[in-house]
């Protein structure tokens, strides 16, 4: 499935995006909206390679391994989708108080 493998790619091309905003930013609000966004993305990462792991090889084995991959990304994906929810007024705020001032 070609498409997941763009999916897959795109998201950890994304993860590292994120990771090196939040590494560069000083505002500790803007690092924890952009950790959040950063899980995401490496949530998305890690359920398309458990999803494309079920097409390749029907195995038994790769079923458990890829189940697993798929629960790991959703909760993954969830935590960072209210970490970013969470901490979005607290960065617009942020925000707003370094350019006032």
């Amino acid at each position: 499935m070609p498409i997941l493998v763009v999916i897959i790619v795109i998201s950890f091309a994304f993860y590292i995006f994120y990771k090196i905003k939040s590494f560069r930013t000083h505002r500790p609000m803007e690092k924890k909206w952009l950790s959040g966004k950063s899980s995401m993305a490496l949530g998305l990462f890690v359920f398309g390679f458990g999803v494309n792991q079920l097409f390749l090889y029907p195995t038994t084995t790769t079923y458990i391994v890829a189940a697993l991959f798929i629960l790991i990304g959703g909760f993954s994906i969830f935590g960072g989708y209210k970490m970013y929810k969470h901490y979005l007024p607290f960065a617009i705020k942020e925000a707003q108080e370094f350019t006032q001032g």
